[in-house]
């Protein structure tokens, strides 16, 4: 049907003619990626696109020193904090911002900025700055496509690096470990969690091992022991009130938990504080493993331990080999096997 418009209308304005472009979906020459790094509890994201070397000169090249530069390519490269932490050393908000970067010969200028929508940064203005700070490059091997990786991971902190040609931006960040896991915890507390043993129980743990809210550790560990007394919450109790300066409530709550205890129960106890490196507390728990219990299994291993502290191997050896024909399991066998082939080879097997 063809549609005819009348002069009048044209002249007033009633009809607009238009015409819309459609873009195909095709490859980028920089292709998305997106990396995701859990460090504790804080989930820390980046989504960038990959430019190629691809024969050029990069850096005082295609990437101007100097200047302000996407630190990628195509839209922002955006990096997401699920938690504030530390860009090194200095406070971050939780939130989503824009990465760029000012690259030097000596030292980089890494930017967070709130603006974390834009193209590139071509409308980059540092009064959106959330946070500046300064790194130094180091060389590395040859890198075609530009990659940011997750290095150095600890248990409150990674280094996030940017490698791109033959250059590594190593950039560090720390998250508040403690209080962000307090503030998980008290959250899971408030559900089915509370009205269980272990939750509470491992509740009080963190705190006792970060030393840390202990007040409130020793009521998560009370009403472990009220869901149900067990040695493991009762230990937990007498250590909280140890670290409370509390020794006599200390030396009440662990015979109650001594009158609970089984020879695996006391054996793995001095073995957390091996782990702990409570290195004397654990071997007066050992010592005493083996005097309570001495033909079981764990009696005779807490003998192998007592003697390889003191440099006896062939003698811990032959405790060892009498743990292993007592084991009940072929799975507690073999692991007492890797014990003996330690103290055969003279590895004191504490450590």
């Amino acid at each position: 049907m063809k549609r005819i418009i009348t002069l009048g209308a044209a002249l007033l304005g009633l009809v607009t003619i238009t015409t819309a472009k459609a873009d195909l979906d095709l490859p980028d020459a920089s292709q998305l990626a997106i990396n995701k790094q859990r460090v504790g509890l804080t989930d820390i994201t980046i989504t960038y696109h990959r430019p190629l070397v691809n024969g050029r000169k990069i850096w005082g090249g295609l990437v101007p020193l100097g200047e302000v530069w996407r630190a990628g390519a195509n839209q922002n490269t955006t990096i997401e904090f699920s938690d504030p932490v530390s860009v090194e050393g200095k406070p971050l908000a939780k939130g989503i911002y824009g990465l760029h970067m000012i690259p030097t010969a000596d030292s980089w200028t890494v930017i967070f900025s709130n603006m974390s929508s834009a193209w590139g940064s071509y409308t980059y203005k540092q009064e959106e700055d959330a946070l500046r700070v300064e790194v130094k490059p180091r060389p590395s091997e040859m890198e075609e496509a530009l990659e940011y990786e997750f290095e150095d991971l600890k248990m409150d902190s990674a280094t996030i690096t940017m490698k791109w040609e033959k250059l590594a931006v190593p950039v560090k960040i720390t998250i508040n470990d403690a209080e962000a896991t307090l503030t998980n915890i008290r959250n899971q507390m408030r559900g089915r969690a509370q009205y269980e043993w272990q939750a509470p129980n491992q509740a009080a743990q963190f705190c006792l091992n970060k030393k840390i809210n202990l007040d409130e550790a020793l009521k998560w560990v009370n009403l472990s022991i009220q869901n149900e007394e067990r040695f493991e919450n009762l230990t937990t109790k007498a250590d909280l009130l140890k670290a409370m300066n509390k020794p006599e409530d200390a030396k009440k709550t662990w015979d109650q938990a001594i009158a609970k205890t089984t020879p695996a129960q006391l054996y793995s106890y001095g073995r957390r504080l091996q782990s702990e490196k409570k290195d004397a507390e654990a071997m007066e728990i050992i010592k005493d493993v083996a005097q309570r219990y001495p033909s079981t299994v764990f009696g005779l291993l807490a003998n192998a331990r007592i003697k390889s502290a003191a440099g006896d191997f062939a003698g811990a050896a032959e405790e060892a080999k009498k743990a292993q024909a007592a084991a009940p399991s072929d799975q507690q066998k073999n692991n007492i096997k890797l014990l003996i082939d330690r103290l055969q080879a003279k590895q004191d097997i504490n450590k």
